[in-house]
């Protein structure tokens, strides 16, 4: 019965507009008054929570993320991606592609890729005489690949619940984030052919140096950042510490375009961010505990070993049910309530937690781009002035390259598994 109205309570506040924070600490906040339990029980979870040093690796990427935009790092980053692959059919789509590749690198989020590169990207692609539906879709696609490729912060999220390595998960990112980028040029190229869209402009080994010059600095930020965690030079939160005083040092002394103005509001918009995200772990830890003390995973593990025995079977259920709780709910709260439900039915039919990982984490990023929730569309609306149905719509036919990346994931793990096994195993 209390289960039943925890999740009554936490359908009700989700439906009815409210924050995801506030609907899991109320329905919570629920649970434990019905279950007779005491109140600090709640505050001393949530504590737990957010108590851990790995975590202090998110503010730390949030803050790049800020750095690049604010600093005018993205424009250079977008200027070499167009030096570089604006040649091709339909360049700056590959260009679109190419600019979120790097800048996944540095940040590690979807919104700050959409936010910032995507301000960039849909401006310019309008200038070009692109349709407005294929530059918002892109954008929002390639958007995806940012917590992916490491750094990322919700492998780094998955990894704390999990208790796995936050190394070899970085390290299993980087094969699926540039299969998703190919999948998305090979789009654009389908797109390009069929609307006759332009090539950018014509290779040329003067204006890709003179980019190259001119991004080599902003370039070294994700050599300097899984390069020091492949060789263990730093740890996952101490690599967000470098990359923090690294952008630091481009937009404020090498590039000279990041103000005390400018880093006020980068760092009151990195806390404001921050906290968001602390506050729905938080909440979402006591959410997860009393999933655990209901023994949720174990019921759970039966009910779906009781459907099927067939590994590829339970994969694919496992991944329908995350797809939907992706288009409903924030990636960070879906990964703290799935991840202690879904990670033993996944050891019991032999799945490594390193692919468990980056199957579930692209399968929610996957969520960002659909309704209702859908952030990085909310975002795009803002950005491009495109209605928010109408980025629904133009996102949708990039969706079939996305979720043929995660099936070749699902069915070939050593696609995920082959970069960490060879550095870490």
């Amino acid at each position: 019965m209390g289960l039943a109205l925890l999740f009554i309570v936490l359908a009700v506040l989700l439906i009815g507009g409210a924050p995801v924070a506030v609907a899991l600490g109320a329905a919570s906040l629920v649970y434990i008054f019905i279950a007779g339990l005491p109140p600090v029980t709640m505050l001393h979870t949530m504590i737990n929570g957010v108590n851990s040093f790995t975590l202090l690796a998110v503010p730390f990427f949030i803050m790049v993320g800020h750095l690049m935009n604010t600093g005018g790092i993205t424009t250079r980053i977008f200027t070499f991606a167009r030096a570089l692959v604006g040649w091709l059919p339909g360049g700056l789509g590959h260009v679109n592609v190419g600019a979120s590749v790097i800048f996944a690198g540095m940040s590690g989020a979807a919104v700050a890729d959409a936010g910032g590169l995507g301000n960039i990207e849909i401006k310019a692609m309008r200038d070009a005489g692109y349709d407005i539906d294929f530059s918002v879709g892109i954008t929002a696609a390639s958007s995806t690949i940012g917590p992916i490729i490491p750094p990322s912060l919700p492998l780094i999220i998955y990894g704390v619940i999990a208790s796995t390595s936050i190394g070899q998960l970085f390290a299993a990112g980087v094969v699926p984030g540039f299969m998703m980028a190919i999948a998305l040029m090979i789009m654009v190229s389908w797109y390009a052919r069929r609307r006759n869209y332009p090539r950018d402009e014509a290779f040329n080994f003067r204006n890709l140096g003179a980019a190259t010059k001119s991004a080599f600095l902003p370039l070294l930020t994700p050599a300097i950042i899984i390069g020091g965690i492949g060789t263990g030079a730093f740890t996952p939160t101490e690599a967000a510490v470098v990359a923090v005083v690294y952008a630091l040092i481009l937009g404020g002394l090498v590039y000279r375009t990041l103000t005390w103005r400018h880093l006020l509001r980068v760092t009151m918009d990195t806390v404001e961010t921050t906290a968001a995200i602390l506050m729905i772990v938080a909440t979402a830890a006591i959410f997860a505990w009393i999933l655990t003390a209901n023994q949720s995973a174990l019921h759970v593990t039966n009910f779906i070993l009781g459907l099927t025995d067939n590994k590829h079977v339970i994969l694919l259920l496992m991944m329908a049910v995350i797809l939907v709780v992706g288009c409903f709910m924030e990636t960070i709260a879906a990964l703290t309530i799935l991840v202690p439900v879904l990670l033993p039915v996944a050891a019991t039919i032999g799945v490594d937690p390193v692919h468990l990982g980056i199957i579930v984490v692209l399968n929610l990023m996957i969520g960002l781009l659909t309704p209702p929730v859908g952030m990085v569309l909310y975002v795009l609306s803002r950005v491009s002035g495109v209605r928010f149905e109408d980025c629904v719509r133009a996102t949708a036919p990039f969706l079939v390259p996305l979720l043929i990346v995660l099936m070749l994931l699902v069915f070939i793990p050593e696609l995920s598994l082959w970069l960490p096994t060879m550095l870490y195993r």
